[in-house]
């Protein structure tokens, strides 16, 4: 008589679960404006955290270099196809990604403003920036509320350079993921037209 295989209690399962959480979902802002990428664009996921958009934009066609100070969260990313986890301090005395230059670079939830003209410094031109992270107003929400973290109303946009087209840009509460109030832009560098997602 063959063995049976034996099958892990419900309980067990769900241990499992609880021990491998899902990543959250990428943006729906990063979704839409990526779609502005040709496949096999070189991007940078700048201050990527968990990884969740390094991975969707490898997982899109992309090669993405995704760089954090945390190395806890990119030990998650090492072997990901499509992607190259970069331990960087991106506010630092010595700016990392001096001469770099790629297709696209992604932010969320991330604010560092001395660094806002080298990030933008770092898109070739035709480049796509998509930016996303609080503004004033979050703090009765909780956590960022500092001011050095949270946008002025329209400073996003207000802080690009000449020569960048702004693609769309959105200020205002969320109520998903969780309640928020967020500032959105994408914008392309140099004066091209592009086709709205």
């Amino acid at each position: 008589m063959p063995a049976t295989p034996s099958v892990p209690p419900l309980s067990a399962l769900s241990a499992l679960d609880a021990a491998q959480p899902a990543l959250p979902a990428p943006s729906a802002w990063v979704v839409r404006f990526a779609s502005l990428l040709a496949p096999g664009a070189r991007v940078l996921d700048y201050a990527c955290g968990s990884g969740r958009h390094a991975r969707w934009l490898a997982g899109q066609g992309m090669e993405v270099d995704a760089v954090d100070r945390d190395p806890a969260a990119l030990a998650a990313l090492r072997g990901v196809d499509g992607v190259r986890a970069r331990q960087l301090d991106l506010e630092g005395e010595n700016w990392p990604l001096a001469g770099e230059r790629y297709d696209a670079v992604v932010v969320t939830n991330y604010l560092h403003r001395p660094r806002f003209d080298a990030l933008l410094a770092l898109l070739a031109p035709g480049g796509v920036l998509i930016y996303e992270t609080f503004m004033a107003g979050n703090e009765r929400f909780g956590k960022p509320s500092s001011p050095a973290f949270l946008l002025q109303p329209g400073e996003l946009i207000a802080r690009l350079l000449a020569g960048w087209m702004p693609v769309a840009f959105e200020q205002g509460e969320i109520a998903v993921p969780r309640p928020a109030v967020v500032q959105r832009l994408c914008a392309v560098k140099g004066g091209a037209v592009v086709r709205l997602p």
